[in-house]
Order: C-alpha cells, then sequence, then structure tokens
C-alpha cells in the first residue's frame, strides 16, 4: 500500500497543501508562535497570525520563509511538521511530497527546504519550480508544440516562465513581489501622511483600495502618528497607493519582458496568440491583468483560483508518477538527484 501524495506551495505568506483524492485541504498563513524560553509552539496559521505584530517579549511570532526559501530552519520544520499532520495523521505509511520552489533557488536553499520536508515525516520529496508548477495547476498545456506563458507573483518572488514540449523555453525569477509591495505602501504613508503602519494594514490597504491602475477610492487606517507618537486615524487615498505600487510593478513589468526577448520567435507567436496567464497571490490586484496587457501588447487573464494553482499542479506532478513526466519537469518524482540529503 502506497502512502498519500501530497502538493505543497511552501510560501512567503502562506502554505497551500493539495492532497491527492481530495484538492486542497490546507490554506493557512505561513506563521508560527514560539515561546522564546522554552521553544513551545504556541500556534500556527491563522492563530499565529493573529498574533504577528502584537506579541509581547515571551513569544516570538516568525514568519520562517522568506522571499520563497527557508530563512529559519527550525521553525520552519515546526510550522511544516503542524501543517502536514492535520492533513495528513499517517502512522505506518508516510507521505511522498512534491514542494514548490522559486526558479532561482541555490543548491543551499532547496537543500534547506528538502531536509525539512524529511524531518517531519514526509518519505521522499521532489522539488519543482514554481511556474511549472502554476502552468500545470492552471491546466495550460503545456506538454503540446504550442508555446504557453504563465507569471506568479506571489508574496516573496514573481516566477515567469515559457513552456513549449513539457520544457522551459524561457524564464526568470525575480525577488519583487507581494511583500515589496506592503513595504512600498508602509513608506509612502509614513512620508507622506506622517502616519506608522504595521505590513499587516498595508496589506489590507493593498486589498482594498490598492491597484496598478488610477482609483478614486479611500480608506482609513488607523496607526501612529510619527510626529506626535499617539495612535490616530489618516484617510490614504487609492491614488498615493497607486503611487506607492508603481516601482514593484515596474520590476514586475521589467521580468516579463526579459523573458518575451529571449523566447524563441514560433513560441513568442504561440505566446501572442494564446496570452498569459498569471497565477499566485497578487494576480488578481486591482488592475494588474489589464496593466500588463496594455504594456505588453499580450493579452494577460487571471487563472481559475491563482492562489492555489502552485499546490494544485504540484500534487498533479506527483500524482501522475510517469516516466513522462519526471522527463518533462526534470524532475526524479521518488529519488531527488541530490539522494544523499533526501530520505528513499
Amino acid at each position: 500500500m502506497a502512502g498519500t501524495n501530497l502538493g505543497i506551495d511552501l510560501g512567503t505568506s502562506k502554505v497551500s497543501i493539495y492532497r491527492e483524492g481530495a484538492g486542497i485541504v490546507l490554506c493557512e498563513p505561513s506563521v508560527i508562535a514560539i515561546e522564546t524560553k522554552t521553544g513551545r509552539v504556541i500556534a500556527v496559521g491563522r492563530e499565529a497570525y493573529d498574533m504577528l505584530e502584537k506579541e509581547p517579549p515571551t513569544i516570538r511570532v516568525v514568519r520562517p520563509m522568506r522571499k520563497g526559501v527557508v530563512s529559519d530552519y527550525d521553525a520552519a520544520e515546526k510550522m511544516l511538521r503542524a501543517f502536514v499532520n492535520k492533513v495528513c495523521a499517517f502512522k505506518v505509511f508516510k507521505p511522498r511530497a512534491a514542494i514548490s520552489v522559486p526558479a532561482a533557488v541555490t543548491e543551499v536553499e532547496e537543500r534547506s527546504v528538502v531536509q525539512a520536508a524529511t524531518a517531519v515525516g514526509i518519505r521522499r520529496v521532489a522539488l519543482v519550480e514554481e511556474y511549472i508548477a502554476a502552468a500545470f495547476g492552471a491546466g495550460l498545456p503545456v506538454e503540446e508544440p504550442n508555446g504557453c506563458m504563465v507569471v506568479d507573483i506571489g508574496a516573496g518572488t514573481t516566477d515567469v516562465g515559457v513552456l513549449s514540449l513539457g520544457s522551459v523555453a524561457s524564464a526568470k525569477s525575480i525577488k519583487v513581489a507581494g511583500d515589496d509591495m506592503d513595504e512600498a505602501i508602509v513608506r509612502m504613508v509614513r512620508n507622506r501622511y506622517n502616519h506608522v503602519i504595521g505590513l499587516k494594514t498595508a496589506e489590507e490597504i493593498k486589498r482594498q483600495i490598492g491597484g496598478v491602475l488610477p482609483r478614486e477610492e479611500t480608506m482609513d487606517v488607523r496607526g501612529r502618528d510619527s510626529i506626535s507618537g499617539l495612535p490616530c486615524v489618516k484617510t490614504v487615498s487609492a491614488a498615493d497607493v497607486f503611487q506607492a505600487l508603481s516601482e514593484p510593478f515596474a520590476a514586475i513589468l521589467a521580468a516579463i519582458q526579459a523573458v518575451l526577448e529571449t523566447t524563441p520567435p514560433e513560441i513568442a507567436g504561440d505566446v501572442m496568440a494564446n496570452g498569459i496567464t498569471l497565477t499566485g497571490g497578487c494576480a488578481e490586484l486591482f488592475g494588474l491583468a489589464e496593466r500588463l496587457s496594455r504594456e505588453l501588447g499580450v493579452e494577460c487573464r487571471v487563472a481559475d483560483n491563482p492562489a492555489d494553482c502552485v499546490a494544485f499542479g504540484a500534487g498533479r506532478a506527483i500524482a501522475s508518477k510517469t516516466a513522462s513526466t519526471e522527463n518533462v519537469y526534470d524532475v526524479n518524482l521518488f529519488s531527488y538527484d541530490r539522494s544523499e540529503w533526501v530520505q528513499s
């Protein structure tokens, strides 16, 4: 009897887990709260996220993933263990998992992900680049002789890839994404309104009135006055948020243009005809698809359930277990090529 197959999107802001036969079974913030003195886990996921930026000195609330890779190994292992146990309470047959990683990940960063996964009881691990998993999860015809392009915009990284005949024609990964947008909003609010806010509030501003096309809305934002130091409420305009997001948007646009410039002309023609598919948590940012379509001259559309595409695609990849899939994605799903640090 075989173990359970999992697809894991171990993201900067959230963790999504796909289980074969059940679909997406977990989608929670990648946050963990740990007692400072004892190292005891107090909360993970949504409960820990509610504590973020509000914790006392006795509790350490950590986001163990940064820019798509492990930044705090111990916290990442504890968080992943809690999430895997939630969806797969294995006793005898341990699960297998495909885990997404950014295209620009280093060997050391890959090793951290695999070690964390095997330490929590996952029997065998495969790493799948995010744009490949996203394309697979979005249902793009990646194995056909017809070029398709996917842009996965998460919290830590933006991964861009063009695929045809099951191979990568051109790809690029940059460490500019949703978190950089939040930080840009924090800076703008402080500089323009003399108002100090946290990243959680900035993320809410981005969701409510943020966008890469002009909007007329405003939002009352609670925070601290940077001059008096007292709590206050300021009204922030969508126009100012639009200006704040212009720099990270420009970096994402430049990455997409760079990939298109290095794409073979016949495949570029296919992309022109088929359009570009947007996935990831930031894909639904107001005006993003429309603005990219205008700037690139290529139709851009948001995938169905864009935030779940990577986990779903990773799960489909490991569930297939066929030699053709292993060759197509250059991933040996059940004995990763760096076998000296993967349990078999």
